[in-house]
């Protein structure tokens, strides 16, 4: 770990276990996979194992619908990057990250990166769409339901949450009785 730089956190992992006990299975005769294996079959299996798993996720958005969720955040490197995920009855997946450091947030550009995915998805499998609640997400769910008129925009309940609780704590008697650490 020291050597290459894997983080220590690796360990925290249950995949990291199982490997330990896969190695330890089938001994010290156990030869390691090449660099070429690493790269190209074992990471082209693995490709498949996800691709399967999405498919599996497509399957129930077509029987259920789905939730399309996205959240703006920024980077150590200063980037503005946009996750895109979906969430159905199966649970969440992540569908993609867009890097929109050279746009400006505006509620034409986020309704034109929500309906990308949307168009990407199939319109009729996707029943809602949550972001938090910022002025130019809320005009751009706005925006959605008017061109999608099955489709709900709903502001993410964590992120209102979040927002209540930072309003509270600007109130006098929160901010002497109620310790920082909390």
């Amino acid at each position: 770990m020291y050597d290459v730089g894997i983080a220590f956190n690796a360990v925290n992992y249950d995949s990291f276990g199982e490997m330990i006990r896969a190695i330890g299975n089938y001994g010290k005769e156990m030869k390691p996979p090449s660099f070429h294996e690493v790269r190209v079959r074992l990471l082209n299996k693995e490709v498949q194992i996800i691709n399967d798993l999405l498919e599996s996720h497509k399957e129930e958005w077509e029987n259920y619908g789905c939730t399309l969720m996205c959240d703006g955040w920024t980077d150590r490197k200063g980037r503005t990057l946009i996750n895109f995920l979906a969430n159905s009855p199966k649970g969440s997946v992540f569908i993609k990250s867009v890097d929109a450091s050279d746009e400006s947030k505006t509620e034409a550009l986020l309704a034109s990166l929500i309906e990308k995915e949307l168009m990407e998805i199939g319109p009729e499998k996707v029943v809602q769409v949550v972001t938090d609640n910022a002025s130019n997400n809320v005009a751009a769910g706005r925006i959605l339901e008017a061109n999608f008129s099955h489709l709900y925009w709903t502001p993410c309940a964590a992120h209102c949450i979040d927002l209540m609780l930072e309003d509270i704590f600007k109130i006098r008697v929160f901010q002497r009785n109620i310790p920082q650490s909390c």
